[in-house]
């Protein structure tokens, strides 16, 4: 499935969030699908009686309320036939008797189903609009639609379905039939699912869970009845259930012959400091060959993705949220995505740091591509970069994992490399985030698309470098290593996050970068330490928020720090070039700078760098199609106001 698509509107549309499929290619066991399960459908949906009980009580203060718990309980009614079966109906003289892959579900009646019908059917009419009275009068007609012929019990369902054969061993068993069945019943389609369009971004997420569940049953919803298997007759049509694709078929079957293996419990060690600490490499002192940055250029995804996006796209999983809680809670406006792959903006930026630099592909000693997203091994990145570009051979071509701290990760090895091949060294900082979230909606408020390359080459002879210090860091508690995790299979090894460890290990890395920095001396020679001769910090664009308050406990005041995270989300080991590159654009680094570039992250890591910027490095220009957009309203030329360090101050309330 494709992560985004663009519908009729030019609205950016996730399909995962709406079609309810599950990836059984990572699940192994019932017990393992029953937690996604519960995760995904039970967590969130009431059931019918807690329905009755909300109306009775005069919870609902309005009608979305009412249909969205609506929704939700559907989609949890028919969770498995969501998400593992194809539903073709059949007539009875056709089924086949003895096959074990074709299955004829049987059903409990819905306990007070009348009692819960009606009542929602009378408290929708007494409860006032939230926004959009005439849509919301559509999307509960076709809400109720589905609602109101809802047959069957829910709150105890198998994932299996009984094979024919064994659904008629008792006749008493009920199930789902169709007098008739006419295969051209009016559906929606996916298409017409995608260009769903509501002024109100939370009715038209709305709006497409109806449309979904709608089309999950494609026959007269006011025929069906259920009647014991014992009954039926020729003639009467019944709705065979069959394995959505192979990997629930495989499922099913292995599922049935599996014996449970009970897990072996383990428990990490307790995380042990190291025997002394790792001192910050002071550059100059340290190293023959100073580093010198020659070019930064960038390549943004194209594709804007709003916070009133997330909301249109509201998956049956997530909590209310609106566009605004997002901004609050994360700093974010907007993230970008690209419908292209990592390897090409990556090499994009490369080339472009190339020709800024005026460097000739012959030249570089090194290329370093630093990520955590990528889906390629052999060759790697780094590698498969070098071969584009045409350098027949290089000293060193690898890719570096470290996540959110690639960029002082990738400057420091470019540092070490440079003492060996005493010519440049390309280091490359992209991830694309948008195609591993799937419907895991943290990550999906947080992430975004993009890669930076920088060339960092050797300062002539005798003359100073532009980097001060530089210091790397990994690992810690357990569960701060596992704080971030893709591919996750509890996830359907989709990206996923967990937040109050990421702020654990983010604060305790924060504070011992600040130690450091009180303690080290000014570079320049003036009395005074190396946090004092900061004049910008430029840090990992995590969430602007958490960051913000961790920077504020630790000691570093407000209009020091910049953020772009506003504009592109959090793009990892990307984020502090990119968040360089803008700062360059906004005017805020207007001359040479000594910032502070701290980055932190999946799998404990963290690093830092303090080094010198120069904005003419900058490969200015038109990085992506959202800029091309902007042009004529102020952004190319500095009018147009985005986030700088007034914006800073404001956000921390000064």
């Amino acid at each position: 499935m494709q992560p985004f698509v663009l519908n009729a509107r030019g609205r950016v549309v996730f399909p995962s969030n709406f079609l309810p499929q599950l990836d059984f290619s990572v699940i192994q066991d019932e017990e393992q699908l029953s937690r996604v399960i519960r995760r995904d459908f039970e967590s969130k949906a009431p059931t019918g009686t807690d329905i009755l009980e909300r109306i009775q009580r005069g919870r609902y203060a309005d009608r979305h309320a009412l249909m969205r718990d609506m929704a939700l309980n559907l989609f949890w009614a028919y969770r498995y036939a969501l998400t593992m079966y194809d539903k073709r109906p059949t007539r009875w003289r056709d089924v086949p008797r003895h096959r074990d892959d074709v299955y004829l579900p049987t059903f409990r009646a819905w306990q007070d189903g009348d009692a819960k019908v009606a009542a929602v059917e009378q408290a929708y009419a007494a409860l006032p609009p939230a926004w959009d009275a005439d849509a919301e009068d559509r999307i509960f007609t076709l809400l109720f639609g589905v609602f109101r012929h809802r047959r069957h019990h829910a709150t105890e369902m198998p994932a299996g379905k009984p094979t024919v054969a064994e659904a008629l061993a008792d006749p008493r068993n009920q199930t789902w039939r169709l007098p008739t069945y006419d295969p051209d019943h009016p559906r929606f389609g996916l298409q017409a699912i995608i260009d769903c369009g509501e002024e109100v971004a939370e009715l038209e997420a709305l709006h497409r869970w109806a449309m979904v569940l709608h089309d999950d049953q494609p026959w007269d919803l006011s025929q069906t009845e259920l009647v014991e298997v014992g009954a039926l007759r020729d003639d009467d049509v019944v709705v065979l259930f069959h394995p959505r694709d192979r990997e629930v078929a495989r499922f099913l079957q292995t599922a049935r012959r599996a014996e449970r293996v009970t897990p072996v419990p383990r428990s990490a060690p307790e995380a042990r400091p190291p025997v002394r600490p790792y001192p910050a490499l002071e550059v100059r002192a340290r190293f023959a060959v100073q580093p010198r940055l020659e070019s930064l250029a960038v390549v943004k995804g194209e594709q804007v993705c709003t916070n009133d996006d997330l909301i249109r796209n509201s998956a049956y999983s997530w909590s209310p949220m609106t566009a605004d809680d997002i901004r609050d809670k994360t700093g974010i406006e907007q993230r970008l995505y690209t419908s292209r792959s990592l390897e090409e903006i990556s090499l994009e930026a490369s080339r472009q740091a190339l020709v800024h630099a005026g460097r000739a592909p012959e030249e570089i000693g090194a290329v370093l591509f630093c990520t955590c997203t990528s889906t390629r091994l052999i060759p790697s990145v780094a590698t498969w970069i070098s071969g584009e570009l045409g350098m027949q051979q290089t000293h060193a071509s690898c890719d570096v994992i470290a996540a959110c701290a690639g960029f002082p990760y990738g400057l420091s090895e470019a540092t070490r490399l440079l003492q060996e091949v005493e010519r440049p060294v390309l280091v490359v900082c992209a991830e694309k985030f948008s195609d591993k979230i799937g419907t895991v909606r943290p990550s999906r408020m947080i992430f975004g698309d993009g890669a930076a390359a920088f060339v960092v080459g050797p300062a002539p002879e005798g003359e100073d470098g532009d980097v001060d210090y530089l210091n790397t860091y990994a690992s810690g508690p357990a569960s701060e290593v596992n704080s971030i995790l893709w591919p996750n299979p509890v996830f359907d090894n989709s990206l996923t996050v967990q937040g109050p460890e990421v702020k654990s290990l983010a604060g305790r890395y924060l504070a011992q970068m600040m130690d450091e920095l009180r303690a080290l001396p000014h570079p320049d020679g003036p009395a005074g330490s190396l946090l004092d001769s900061i004049d910008l910090v430029v840090p990992h664009q995590a969430n602007k928020t958490m960051i913000g308050k961790l920077a504020d406990n630790a000691g570093l005041a407000a209009d020091r720090l910049y953020f772009n995270i506003a504009d592109v989300g959090n793009v990892s080991a990307a984020s502090i070039p990119l968040a360089i590159y803008d700062a360059v654009r906004e005017g805020v680094i207007d001359r040479p700078l000594r910032i502070f570039a701290p980055g932190f992250g999946a799998g404990a890591v963290g690093g830092y760098a303090v080094l010198r910027i120069d904005p003419r490095i900058v490969a200015l220009g038109r990085t992506s199609a959202a800029e091309h957009r902007a042009v004529g309203a102020g952004v190319e030329d500095g009018s147009a106001t985005t986030t700088g360090l007034e914006d800073v101050r404001i956000a921390f309330g000064d």
